[in-house]
């Protein structure tokens, strides 16, 4: 898995102003408007990419949790164009097609217990949004349809469309689409770290108390991220996931393991439900699942789950027009089948101890307050005072991060700084890294964040 650095230099030339007709997700478009070169990304190969300059960055974020088996791998390239010559679409509405069939029966493998049910749809936000509408049928044809609503984490996203906004806990990403559906709570999260050590052991016991709070035979679903992303890479403490299983069992409530993110390696096992060893009715996924060389997200059923749908003509009254696309499907097999044969997820569980130990040792700028994560994603939680853990004002968080996120990758790193929550550094290389990569990410981020300690902050 030793990566190559090109010998040619990969300058592509840019003919037209990337900001004057292409609208970016998440961007501050006026800013472009306003002259600010938009970083034009052109080429990429292993665990780097090019920009238009011929600028190279380590992508230390996986471009989005993505590309887990890194970039530029020829197989997948080609295991999407055979597809495409033999059947590039054919929907699965009523038909079916070999990839994917073959691809839910590999999935099913992989999946614990006995998640048996692959859905397959565009993305994450659209197996989140499938997900709920799953529960709510679920419970509807066995005679409960009472049960609609969704209890999701503090800071937990999952995801942009109006449905999957409901259990988003991000009041800048759910303020400008309210009013949203109906049906969504939150309880805290697992920050431990901000948290007294006596309230840990009783995080889950939130959910049982929010279930009875909203009325048991009123709630369908919790969704649960394994490790939480937004807010800054939140573990769950031992015996946490348990316990949440416990309670959905108790109250008749689905448990939906949103793995978006954390499924496909990320964690070091193909699902983070198996590395905190528990088994949810339902899992989300995307990103991992094509390593991003084609757009695919799925729903994970349990036997339970779908047992309703297999009687009395009942139909999951849902679908989309690119779920099991053919070629996605091929590239989805593919993407697997490199990840087993170049034991990828070996590769993330022997060098976890490395990935973290390189990111503890920042702990001496004055800046790190925490280091938390699992596998191969991260995050470092920036405070005024680690001896106090003391927050940083918006206006300071807003000045360090305007400075953090373009310095970082002026200096060539690819990850994350973000103030969703608490002020955090996020990092998710590809499953393919390893020790050189993290003494490379270390230069970049001590450097950059013993700069950062240095500024004059403004007070509010």
């Amino acid at each position: 898995m030793e990566v190559v650095e090109l010998s040619t230099n990969p300058v592509q030339t840019v003919d037209s102003d990337p900001s004057r007709h292409l609208w970016m997700h998440f961007s501050n478009m006026g800013a472009y408007a306003q002259g600010v070169e938009v970083p034009v990304i052109v080429r990429g190969e292993g665990c780097y990419v090019w920009d238009q300059h011929g600028n190279r960055y380590l992508d230390g974020l996986s471009s989005l949790y993505c590309v887990n088996v890194g970039h530029g791998r020829t197989e997948l390239a080609e295991a999407a164009a055979k597809q495409a010559t033999e059947l590039a679409f054919f929907p699965t509405w009523s038909f079916a097609h070999p990839r994917a069939i073959e691809l839910a029966t590999k999935i099913a493998d992989l999946a614990p217990a006995d998640l048996n049910r692959v859905f397959f749809v565009g993305g994450g936000g659209e197996a989140v949004d499938s997900a709920f509408k799953l529960a709510r049928q679920y419970h509807k044809i066995r005679g409960k349809a009472g049960k609609y609503k969704v209890i999701s984490r503090n800071t937990a996203y999952h995801g942009t469309t109006l449905g999957a906004l409901a259990a988003t806990a991000l009041s800048t990403a759910r303020a400008p689409f309210e009013p949203l559906p109906i049906g969504g709570s939150h309880v805290t999260n697992t920050n431990v770290y901000r948290l007294d050590p006596q309230a840990v052991d009783t995080l889950a016991e939130a959910i049982q108390e929010r279930i009875e709070f909203e009325g048991p035979d009123t709630v369908a679903a919790v969704i649960l991220e394994p490790v939480q992303n937004s807010g800054g890479c939140f573990v769950p403490p031992e015996g946490y996931f348990q316990r949440v299983r416990q309670i959905c069992d108790q109250y008749d409530v689905l448990l939906i393991s949103d793995e978006v993110i954390c499924a496909f390696g990320r964690l070091g096992e193909w699902f983070g439900a198996q590395r905190f060893d528990y088994v949810p009715d339902i899992i989300t996924t995307a990103k991992g699942l094509t390593s991003a060389y084609a757009p695919m997200g799925a729903v994970i059923a349990s036997d339970r789950v779908i047992e309703p749908f297999l009687t009395d003509n009942n139909v999951f009254a849902h679908g989309v027009t690119f779920g099991g696309h053919p070629v996605a499907s091929a590239v989805a097999l593919a993407n697997i089948e490199l990840m087993e044969s170049e034991k990828m997820l070996e590769n993330v569980r022997a060098n976890e101890p490395v990935l973290r130990g390189m990111l503890e040792s920042l702990r001496d700028i004055a800046l790190v307050g925490d280091v938390r994560g699992a596998g191969y994603f991260w995050a470092i939680e920036l405070v005024k005072d680690p001896a106090t853990r003391q927050r940083f004002s918006p206006a300071e968080g807003k000045a360090l991060l305007a400075f953090l996120a373009p310095e970082l990758y002026r200096r060539g790193l690819i990850c994350r700084a973000d103030m969703r929550g608490d002020l955090v550094v996020q990092l998710a290389p590809p499953l393919i890294a390893g020790p050189p990569h993290f003494a490379e990410i270390e230069t970049i981020l001590r450097s950059t964040l013993v700069d950062a300690a240095a500024l004059s902050l403004p007070t509010d």
